[in-house]
């Protein structure tokens, strides 16, 4: 496991450093190196407690060169610091009495926006202002994000970003992100060179058609990626400026926006067919034309296009889905984790009889990542495809509708009781693992959970719908009709559950941010040519290795969240390591792989505050 003292840059002291001086001067409990030099340690730099520097390090930091000049830089939410502005850079920068005089650390700042955010009781409006704090102050943003990252995840993403997409319109304050629409064909490669950033390293794309288990929400849908990035942001270290949210506005078939007279994206129907790839295409090629190592990674779209981009654009983008990729990833993390709380070893996933409710993009995809695993241990794939009860709303795929299934689809179809209800493959196939991807709220009941408990002893069960409402099952509703005997992880988070014989259940968050960030992050910096199948296996490895026994004692299949930013450093270490066995880490030599880990932690963007000084051209 990965040291934590890598990470908590935040909290960290200023390092013990021996200094050679001239011998001249020196205290007598000072010694002479070989050299004629004395070497003298110095105690762990002072931290002062008073005055504009009080709680801050003077120690040495590189400062930022920026174009941005006077009170424009207030405006500007990457260097704004607001009052935490010392008076010599409000002097140097040109803003001085642009300010109240009293100095305030970023500490300060933070205790004072939380006092504000957690007075509010309204989530959506906890998402408000923390969007607010993101368009003045990114450093203090993600910096309120990176030291309470339980608290405002589920702020700032699942299960709040739901009901803060369909209210996009009404809480659009400031535009964060670019837009393409069908008007824009033939001026992508032009209008991507309005984003300001030239180091571009991740981009995050919707096309709105299919958020959460919300449905089609247009351009409403920018929550999402913004959200991602967040995350990308705080959980990856990947730099603020260093990542862009994107909107592939094809129209909606959401007649609810179409007739929305506020409504801030195109009102008309979706394009369709050769249109609409068209489009996509000529986005892809715009970005990787402006930024050629850009990691994108495709975000909620409807399960008829999802897999059909993948399957364009993995082999020869650095590319993945979230949806099919991300969430399989975690899924495979979460399963292995199980096991080893049941006592069973993590090669034992291809003996698991598995039922998959949800045959959309997210189930399948989740299938097809936990079938190359078994084959990964060893199983063949017909051994590893057997494990495998997928049921969407007809019942269990079966072979005699193979005209209506996708190819991906198709591969999970079974030859015997085709159309099988949900409840029956339960009874006949007696299943150890339950997923539930369907986006319908309450579909476990009391009788399905029962059954399967019956017959076995440890069931896991996984309902991974977002939001909320549209659980699957609830974590109360899953240990009171197991009576606590199962292991249960959700896509949303829920609170722990005492039963009534006393005992408290702790049930955790099957949530993507467990790998995309780190999956991000080891693919950037190592320079990776696409995103691989066995790198995706490594990443879930990574997470699921990084569980701890006590927090497996207590049915957590999944690490704290808290240490989110030491997991994503091993994911990310794990990734770069595979594209490096791979051969296709450019940015990766042999010397740095002999250090990965510090150089990959070195690589992660930390919220603080640097000098700034004003970009200026000498002409002689």
């Amino acid at each position: 496991m990965i040291s934590t003292s890598l990470l908590r840059r935040g909290v960290r002291k200023v390092d013990t450093v021996t200094t050679k001086t001239w011998s001249r001067g020196l205290s007598s409990a000072a010694t002479t190196d070989d050299n004629g030099y004395k070497t003298e340690e110095y105690a762990p730099e002072e931290v002062p407690h008073d005055g504009e520097w009080a709680g801050c390090s003077q120690r040495f930091m590189a400062p930022l060169q920026i174009s941005t000049r006077g009170a424009d830089i207030l405006t500007d939410p990457l260097f704004n610091k607001g009052t935490a502005f010392k008076s010599g850079e409000r002097d140097r920068l040109r803003f001085r009495g642009m300010l109240p005089p009293r100095i305030m650390n970023i500490g300060q700042q933070k205790e004072r926006f939380l006092k504000t955010l957690r007075a509010e009781q309204n989530t959506i409006k906890k998402h408000i202002l923390l969007e607010d704090l993101h368009d003045r102050n990114e450093t203090l943003y993600h910096r309120v994000l990176v030291d309470h990252i339980e608290e405002m995840a589920p702020l700032i993403y699942t299960p709040t970003v739901g009901q803060a997409c369909k209210e996009f319109a009404k809480l659009f304050r400031r535009p964060r992100g670019m837009y393409f629409t069908e008007e824009d064909r033939g001026h992508m490669a032009a209008m991507i060179y309005n984003w300001p950033h030239k180091d571009v390293h991740v981009i995050v794309v919707t096309d709105g058609s299919r958020i959460l288990g919300l449905g089609d929400l247009g351009a409403n849908g920018m929550g999402i990626p913004i959200g991602k990035l967040s995350l990308y942001c705080a959980a990856g270290g990947i730099a603020p400026h260093r990542v862009m949210p994107v909107v592939l506005d094809v129209g909606t078939d959401n007649e609810e926006l179409l007739n929305d007279p506020f409504y801030l994206g195109i009102q008309k129907p979706r394009l369709s067919g050769s249109a609409y790839y068209q489009m996509v295409d000529e986005f892809m090629e715009a970005a990787r034309y402006r930024w050629p190592n850009v990691l994108v990674q495709f975000e909620d779209f409807s399960s008829d296009k999802a897999q059909k981009l993948l399957n364009k654009y993995q082999k020869d983008h650095l590319t993945f889905n979230d949806d099919i990729q991300g969430t399989g990833a975690t899924t495979l993390a979460g399963i292995l984790s199980a096991l080893r709380a049941k006592g069973e070893s993590v090669n034992a996933l291809g003996d698991q009889r598995i039922v998959i409710a949800g045959a959309g993009s997210a189930g399948i995809g989740v299938a097809q990542v936990l079938k190359q695993a078994m084959m990964e241990q060893g199983r063949t794939g017909e051994e590893a495809r057997n494990c495998f009860y997928v049921v969407d709303q007809m019942g269990l795929l079966g072979t005699e509708r193979l005209g209506e299934f996708s190819t991906e689809q198709a591969e999970f179809a079974r030859p015997t009781d085709g159309s099988m209800s949900l409840l029956d493959v339960v009874k006949t196939y007696k299943p150890t693992v339950l997923l539930g991807m369907t986006a319908v709220g309450g579909l476990f009941k009391e009788e399905l959970i029962r059954e399967m408990a019956s017959s076995c002893e440890r069931p896991i069960i996984f309902p991974l719908s977002n939001p909320t409402v549209k659980a699957e099952c609830t974590a109360e509703q899953a240990f009171e009709w197991t009576d606590g005997q199962c292991i249960f992880a959700s896509g949303s988070p829920f609170d722990p559950v005492t039963l009534s014989n006393g005992k408290t259940y702790y049930p955790t968050q099957c949530n993507n941010m467990y790998i995309f960030p780190g999956v991000g992050l080891g693919a950037t910096v190592a320079g990776a040519k696409t995103v691989t199948d066995r790198m995706l296996y490594v990443a879930a490895e990574a997470l699921a290795n990084y569980v701890s026994p006590d927090e497996l004692a207590v049915g957590k299949v999944f690490p704290q969240l808290s240490n989110i930013r030491e997991v994503s450093l091993g994911v990310a270490v794990a990734v770069a390591t595979e594209a490096y066995n791979e051969g296709q880490a450019s940015k990766l030599t042999e010397a740095k792989m002999k250090d990965l880990v510090n150089y990959m932690d070195s690589k992660m963007y930390y919220p603080e505050y640097v000098p700034l000084v004003e970009k200026r051209e000498v002409i002689i």
